[in-house]
């Protein structure tokens, strides 16, 4: 056996488990121990059988192959399989202690382990020994390194009488490979798993039995069998098959049921009135809408006026005129004396949004419909005079933030909710919105971030979706530029001088920084995207192998995070410019201080505002032509194009320069790299996907976690994903309850729990 380490429960006494007592919902504790359980629940969120079943390995390693490493990444963590070739012991000079050093092979490369104070392990990594490696990639000197890797030795558990049957199989059988944390390696999910697997007893097939057969699939106990413990490489293939499917099914059963749920409720019909404020507002429009505004417009009229509540996704391309659209169904709203509500991500998009509603309405109808704007930062007496044009109808366009959502906000009669860039809110928040109308108001949800159109189908299948390509014509466009410093550091003060010659031609700029103040982020392998310009962290992988993490790993390198604060001190050291007006803007900034400048340099009062993303939507400054996006791998590629959406709205050409110091190769450059190539939000939107999958596509951060995907990926699995749908519609037809199927039934409410339903029925 390899020498002692920190197992998950370990020295805990477990009974055994005997066979057929445990069913899907068992509790872990009473299985694996309560101590290895809570480790499990801590790591991944499972407490109960089923759950960490469907952990699924992410790949699958044979005994005899070895991993190449020289194309192993630096900074990621990885699980290999290498050979041993020589352990060596030496005392460490400046203090106490020694150093026991390993190099491991592919047969061509070469990567050493590293371990400090346990002399141990020379006795236990002898060369030729063969086994799973894991940890973070590091560099020594120029040499690749593992620094207190974590491993199982194949030899440790090869069968006694080696050349029988019994020691072909193990020798050929895939290891599974999961994925995995500090506290829990792979191999010992490999060992829980074979626990649970043997004591599970019979299992129910949530796919109905025709659905199965018709599709050559596998029993689902069979599946996961096969899946967790294969013989062959045709074995674990056949059950990932089966096991996708299975995942596409419940989910769009789940999704399905829900849209049924939400057609079944009763709300007013809003229809515009004949010479009605529509009719006149449209009749005062200086310009034709597009085709897709027109057919999106017709869409959302009919949803308002059918007696059920609409519940609508509008997706557009960034400067599409998805506002636009909304305005005119809020118009619609109030022809039938309802009021409408206009939910935004931040205050400074809220007051844009006000603006440019009163600047489309004209002061006539302004006057009639009295748009008022609701935020927590307002002053007293105008917060007090708000809420009461909003609770006694008298305003009929309410535009605010999560102040919305504040028990003293009341409406005389809610009929249509609007939540613009919905991404940004939580669950919670945009239901008791919803619930504060006497009848169920109609909901119509706004995203820039352009989704294909099976991601549509997986994350918002109870939406019904409409979407806005065509941009409005006048439109001077966007040239992208990516500015590799790794590469090429003598570029850098060109992107000033860029900068500052744009401002010279009478035009505006933005520098939009990851931060607000200067301060070192860890690099740990992971691009992150620091959230809307406040430093919150939601970190995306950039493409670790495994998500296996090494024990006892020394700090990470550390890089500075470019800040609003440390580029304001830049260009006030650049001579050119010394004459130009400057001003940041950030989220620490009080509503009126971030009101003020935004006002100023939409008047043409600054030349260069330093931001945060708190620009990143919304913000319309035509004459701004010039945006420099400073660390833009830090940023998630839907947010660049979101970001970059801010130049180029006018009659003036637009320029994006993405600065960033990623190495060649990585990932995190190829993300950067995606965007320069290409304006179209949709083509993007399919890179990201592929290139960081969907994560937790139905928000997990807001739904328990149980409800990201497993084995279903919706760039790749698009007919899956539209097969499952179309059996979930036949089905559900004949038997919308479940009645006749409780295996799917209870599928489906364990995929999907109490608290992940009412992620999806909150749209």
């Amino acid at each position: 056996m390899t020498a002692p380490r920190p197992e998950p429960g370990a020295g805990e006494p477990i009974a055994p488990v005997p066979p057929g007592s445990l069913t899907l919902d068992s509790k872990l504790a009473g299985v694996l121990g309560g101590r290895t359980a809570k480790a499990v629940e801590r790591a991944f969120g499972y407490a109960t059988v089923g759950e960490m079943l469907a952990h699924y390995p992410r790949r699958y390693a044979l005994r005899g192959e070895l991993t190449a490493l020289a194309s192993l990444p630096l900074d990621e963590n990885v699980t290999i399989v290498a050979e041993v070739l020589e352990v060596r012991v030496r005392d460490m000079r400046q203090r106490r202690g020694s150093i026991v050093e390993a190099k491991i092979s592919d047969g061509t490369g070469v990567l050493t382990l590293t371990f400090f104070n346990q002399r141990w392990r020379e006795n236990d990594l002898r060369p030729g020994r063969r086994g799973i490696f894991a940890g973070k990639v590091g560099d020594y000197k120029g040499n690749r390194q593992l620094a207190h890797p974590d491993y199982e030795l194949f030899d440790d558990l090869a069968p006694v009488a080696v050349g029988d049957a019994a020691a072909k199989r193990w020798a050929e059988s895939p290891i599974p490979i999961y994925p995995a944390t500090s506290t829990i390696a792979s191999w010992q999910l490999a060992k829980s798993m074979a626990l649970l697997l043997d004591g599970l007893g019979p299992v129910d097939d949530p796919l109905p039995a025709s659905v199965r057969s018709g599709r050559g699939l596998l029993g689902h106990c069979d599946a996961l069998e096969r899946v967790h413990r294969p013989e062959h490489e045709s074995e674990w293939k056949a059950a990932r098959r089966t096991l996708r499917f299975t995942e596409a099914f419940v989910l769009q059963t789940a999704l399905l049921q829900r849209r049924a749920a939400l057609r079944s409720t009763r709300a007013l019909a809003r229809r515009p009135a004949a010479g009605g404020l529509l009719e006149r507002f449209d009749a005062a429009l200086p310009f034709s809408l597009t085709g897709d505004q027109q057919l999106v417009g017709a869409e959302i009229a009919h949803d308002l006026g059918e007696p059920v509540p609409m519940n609508r996704l509008v997706q557009g391309e960034v400067g599409s005129g998805k506002t636009l659209v909304a305005l005119r169904a809020m118009l619609a709203v109030a022809d039938s004396g309802g009021q409408s509500a206009l939910l935004a991500p931040t205050e400074v998009l809220a007051a844009q949004h006000l603006r440019s509603i009163a600047k489309m309405l004209g002061p006539e109808l302004s006057a009639e419909l009295i748009p008022t704007l609701i935020t927590g930062q307002l002053p007293a007496a105008e917060r007090k005079k708000a809420l009461l044009r909003a609770a006694a109808g008298q305003s009929r366009l309410i535009v605010g933030t999560h102040a919305l959502i504040g028990d003293r906000v009341s409406f005389a009669d809610l009929g249509l909710v609007v939540v613009d860039e919905q991404h940004r809110f939580g669950v919670e928040q945009r239901e008791a919105l919803r619930q504060k109308g006497a009848e169920p108001p109609h909901v119509l949800v706004l995203t820039a971030t352009p989704i294909p159109r099976t991601v549509a189908m997986t994350v918002f299948g109870d939406l019904d979706v409409s979407t806005i390509a065509e941009l409005p014509a006048g439109r001077a466009g966007i040239e992208s530029q990516v500015v590799p410093l790794a590469i090429r550091p003598a570029w850098r003060p060109r992107v000033w001088e860029r900068l500052a010659e744009e401002v010279a031609l009478g035009r505006q700029g933005f520098v939009v920084c990851p931060a607000i103040e200067a301060r070192v982020a860890e690099d740990d392998g992971e691009t992150v995207d620091l959230g809307p310009g406040e430093g919150g962290p939601s970190a995306a992988r950039s493409g670790a192998d495994d998500g296996d993490a090494a024990n006892g790993r020394e700090p990470a390198a550390s890089a500075p995070v470019a800040s609003v604060e440390t580029v304001l001190a830049e260009l006030a050291a650049h001579p050119g410019f010394a004459e130009l007006r400057v001003a940041p803007l950030h989220g620490r900034m009080s509503a009126d201080e971030k009101d003020r400048v935004m006002r100023a340099f939409a008047a043409g009062e600054l030349d260069v505002l330093v931001s945060t993303t708190v620009i990143e939507v919304g913000v319309d400054v035509p004459n701004a032509s010039v945006m420099v996006v400073v660390d833009a791998d830090r940023f998630g590629v839907s947010q660049l194009h979101q970001l970059r959406g801010r130049v180029g709205r006018g009659s003036v050409p637009g320029l994006c320069l993405l600065v960033t110091q990623a190495p060649p190769g990585s990932l995190a450059l190829q993300r950067v790299e995606a965007v320069s190539a290409t304006l179209d939000g949709f083509e993007l939107a399919r890179v990201d996907l592929e290139l960081r999958r969907e994560g937790d596509v139905l928000g997990a951060s807001q739904s328990g976690g149980r409800s990201s995907l497993k084995l279903l990926r919706v760039v790749r699995d698009g007919d899956v994903i539209a097969d499952a749908r179309a059996e979930a519609e036949q089905l559900l037809e004949t038997d919308p309850e479940l009645a006749d199927h409780r295996a799917l039934a209870a599928a489906v409410h364990r995929r999907l729990d109490d608290e992940a339903s009412g992620y999806l029925s909150k749209g």
